[in-house]
Parts: C-alpha cells; structure tokens; sequence
C-alpha cells in the first residue's frame, strides 16, 4: 500500500468536498432531522459524502468506507477500512456559523495510519502520516509546513476544547463532573460542534488541550493521529494508554490530548490524576 499515494487521493478528496461545501454554504441549506437526540443533516453532508465516496472506491475499489451518513460500505473486517466524515460541524453549518471542516482516515487492522482534515472556510488542509509527521498545507499546494506546537502555559489557565458523543445523555454524572472541573479551572472551554476542527487547532498551537468523553467514531481517528503525529500527547481519562481504533466501545473513546508536558496538569485539573 503506497500512503503517500492514498495521502494525495484523501486530500484530492477532502479539498474537493470543500469547495463543495463552501458553495453550497452561499445558498439555502436544506435541513432535517437526524435520529431522535436533536441531531440535523443536510444537503451538503449528502451531496459531500457522494463525492468522497465515489473518489475513495474509484481509487481503492477493494477498500471498506464507514461513513457518517452512510454507515458500512463494502465488507467489514477487511484489512484497509476509510473512515468518511463529509461535513464535521453540521450544526454550525445549519445555522450559518462558518465553522466546519471535511475529514477523512485510513485505517488497517482498525488503527488509524492516514489522517486528513480540510477545513473550506480557510482553505487549509492538514494531513499526516503514522511515523511521518503532520502537515500543514494550502488547499491545492503540493507542499506543507510541518506541525510541532510549542509548549506555552498560560498564568491564567489553559483553553481548552470539549468534545462528547451524540450519545451521551444530559443527566451523565460523568460529564457534570468533568465540565464542572472544566469551566471551574480552565481559561476558557470551546465546544465547537467540529471536533476535527479542535484536532486542527491543537496541532496548531491554537489551543492547549482537548478533553473528550465518549466521541464519535467516524472523526476521531483522522483527528488524534494528526495531533500525535504533531507532537500531541492522549491518554485515557485514568491517565492510561489510549489508541484511537475504530474497535471497542464509546468508553473506549474518552480522552485528554495536549502537549507532553502539559498532561499532568490536565489530568490533575480534572481530577483523574
């Protein structure tokens, strides 16, 4: 499997679906409701996941594709498994907030070795490559920065992003806790409704940590392999290991990430030291 080759064809992919969304976003957006916890999809999730699919199966015609709206498509338990996140931050996009991006992860034995997220709005597309680094591009560029966040404390606490699953219910203890612990000790708390868009920005530097429960499975591959390979650090919410496979449970989906140094810190913030 050549990755470099797989790297160009996801971020074809990804740009491409882009400019699609960044289109479609100057017009109406057709909107629905998704499932039964006040979820929406719309049109251009639809018509994105159409064109990231048709890319990705034209090129790897062998392949398995998880997709968000589509779910499995081909066999599962195949060796190469695309993860397909056509439009990440689809609640943004229905009330007209320009905050969302496409992303998109390569698999083998359910391990995440190629991560991609594009993000339309500023025409910036991040890649990176198990044991390769991450990179930062411009849409169309046939070269990149590499990523490597410094590690720079704030006197005034941390920013930090907050993600959970859309299956996590209101009345979660767990959640109460961690986002008392976070709004009472941390700087500032985003919740984004675009976790890629949170990986993209710890990779950058932008913000200094992101604590996780329970996250969907489609995104997080692409966005924890992008910050690891920029220098981030995850681990589980018991200050474990943590691998982010597309196996197990949503349990296995909770996490901290930020830089080496500043772990400690988070996990201690929150209590789980």
């Amino acid at each position: 499997m050549d990755l470099d080759h797989a790297r160009t064809v996801a971020v074809e992919a990804a740009e491409a679906a882009g400019a699609l969304l960044r289109e479609g976003m100057r017009g109406v957006v057709g909107v629905r409701a998704k499932g039964e916890a006040g979820d929406v999809v719309t049109d251009l999730d639809l018509a994105s996941e159409k064109l990231l699919l048709e890319r990705i199966l034209t090129a790897y015609p062998s392949h398995t594709v998880i997709a968000e709206e589509s779910g499995l498509v081909g066999a599962a338990g195949g060796e190469w498994t695309w993860l397909v996140d056509p439009l990440d931050g689809t609640n943004n996009v229905a009330i007209g907030l320009p905050a969302y991006v496409v992303g998109v992860a390569l698999c083998r034995g359910g391990r995440p070795v190629l991560g991609v997220v594009h993000d339309p709005v500023s025409d910036q597309t991040w890649s990176a490559v198990r044991g390769r680094g991450a990179l930062s591009a411009a849409a169309g560029s046939s070269s990149g920065v590499r990523l490597a966040p410094p590690y720079a404390p704030s006197p005034h606490g941390p920013l930090l992003a907050w993600t959970q699953g859309y299956g996590v219910s209101r009345g979660d203890a767990t959640v109460r806790a961690l986002r008392s612990a976070l709004e009472l000790n941390a700087r500032r708390v985003l919740q984004l409704w675009a976790p890629l868009l949170a990986w993209a920005m710890l990779a950058r530097g932008d913000i200094d940590g992101i604590v996780g429960y329970r996250a969907e499975a489609v995104d997080l591959p692409a966005g924890a392999l992008l910050a690891r390979e920029a220098g981030i650090e995850i681990r589980a919410l018991d200050g474990g290991p943590f691998e982010e496979c597309i196996d197990g449970t949503a349990d296995d989906r909770s996490f901290v990430a930020a830089h080496p140094r500043a772990v400690p810190g988070l996990l201690s913030l929150l209590g789980l030291d």
